[in-house]
């Protein structure tokens, strides 16, 4: 069963021109200098911006998760994370939409905040990613200003010494690297008030960026294989990847049904 969203989200969702509805979940047809621009508008207006990536396996966890499909509608940006978004997007008829990587977009918020001065936050892992990713990122931006970072070992309990630590920072950008769906309701429960500009949830991109897990080469990227790529350094991810027929399934069918209500009509 499809959750509706409640009442005040409803009018998040589905107002905005660029925001479209694949299988009852909003995703936005958006590129990553469109997401820069939402961006500093944002800080500059002293507005919140929340940046979440949608891919097929988030569609279907979200369908029977109410707590994930509200944090995704009260949402700024969802991004076109997984290919097999950008395909029904285009299959239904909804929009010719590109993908847009969580981890392609956390770097280029990175580099664009080296450039203007904002602070950045970052927040997931372990301790040692953590750190590793940090270097990592003042290698790749020397004058990025990291000016807080905290390992994603953390309980409901921890919540609130940690968004306190996270505004005393002054960060522009919070980055949350703690996993589906904690990192996207942690972020809709604790930082939609905490004063922090930007919010974005980057899932493992901190582990990418630490050295420790390697992301699929530029031809699978290219072709929109990075998931089977990862499937086959991953075997244990198969699991997950029932979700992904899921999603197939459940789009053909809204794709037939599509069809079959044009040509009867």
């Amino acid at each position: 069963m499809v959750l509706d969203c409640e009442s005040r989200q409803l009018n998040r969702c589905m107002t905005r021109p660029d925001r479209i509805e694949i299988l009852g979940t909003p995703v936005d047809v958006v590129d990553g200098e469109s997401c820069v621009v939402i961006v500093d508008s944002c800080i500059d207006q002293g507005k919140n911006c929340f940046i979440v990536a949608v891919n097929p396996e988030k569609i279907v966890r979200a369908r029977k998760n109410k707590a994930l499909f509200n944090a995704l509608c009260a949402s700024t940006i969802l991004i076109p994370d997984g290919i097999g978004v950008v395909i029904a997007a285009r299959l239904l008829g909804l929009a010719d939409m590109k993908r847009l990587a969580g981890a392609d977009l956390m770097v280029r918020l990175c580099a664009h905040a080296a450039r203007k001065g904002y602070g950045v936050f970052l927040l997931g892992a372990s301790e040692d990613v953590n750190q590793r990713a940090s270097e990592a990122l003042l290698r790749q931006y020397p004058t990025l200003n990291i000016v807080g970072r905290q390992h994603g070992y953390i309980s409901d309990e921890d919540m609130p010494t940690i968004v306190e630590g996270v505004q005393r920072s002054g960060a522009q950008i919070l980055f949350l690297a703690l996993g589906t769906p904690k990192q996207e309701i942690l972020l809709h429960r604790y930082f939609m008030e905490a004063g922090v500009p930007v919010c974005q949830c980057v899932g493992g991109t901190l582990d990418v960026l630490a050295g420790r897990v390697d992301r699929a080469p530029a031809i699978f990227r290219r072709l929109g294989l990075e998931w089977a790529y990862r499937l086959m350094r991953q075997p244990s991810r198969a699991l997950r990847q029932r979700a992904l027929l899921v999603f197939v399934v459940e789009a053909l069918r809204a794709w037939l049904l599509g069809l079959y209500r044009r040509v009867v009509g």
